[in-house]
């Protein structure tokens, strides 16, 4: 495990994205709230918070943070027939939050993913990234051509 001891307490942000697709009767059942799981965006959100809050575990040598903020944006996009996910964590610490910001990301997709096979089996996650962190040492990153403010 790296030692994070001698690095200076920072104010830490992540922001990720990703998006399920999945087909046109699937998402109208997630947006209607039809599904008979229940509210699928609910769920799923509370999921990825607690997925955030859990990702030294799952981690090998990742450092357990005290995560001040997390917040999951979900967006049905109805034209191309799939949710989006903006993630965003923050801590103030001594190392980022990038990994608790994929982790979370990546359980909230999979969170619909569980809710709605039963319907639909051919869904796909995707595009799972980092659009922007700061913070630390190494300061200020965004990814090209991102459209999230940070």
């Amino acid at each position: 495990m790296v030692d994070v001891g001698e690095k200076a307490s920072t104010h830490r942000i992540a922001r990720c994205e990703g998006y399920i697709e999945m087909l046109p009767e699937t998402l109208n059942l997630v947006i209607q709230g039809n599904h008979k799981k229940g509210d699928v965006l609910g769920i799923a959100r509370i999921a990825g918070i607690m997925a955030s809050k859990k990702t030294a575990e799952l981690i090998p040598l990742c450092h357990p943070l005290p995560l001040t903020h997390v917040e999951i944006n979900l967006t049905p996009e109805v034209d191309k027939h799939r949710i989006h996910c903006q993630t965003m964590v923050k801590t103030k610490g001594q190392t980022g939050v990038e990994i608790e910001a994929l982790n979370a990301t990546q359980v909230t997709l999979l969170t619909i993913y569980d809710m709605c096979k039963a319907v639909d089996r051919g869904m796909i996650i995707q595009s799972v990234q980092l659009i922007e962190k700061d913070g630390g040492k190494s300061g200020h990153w965004q990814r090209e051509n991102s459209g999230i403010p940070i």
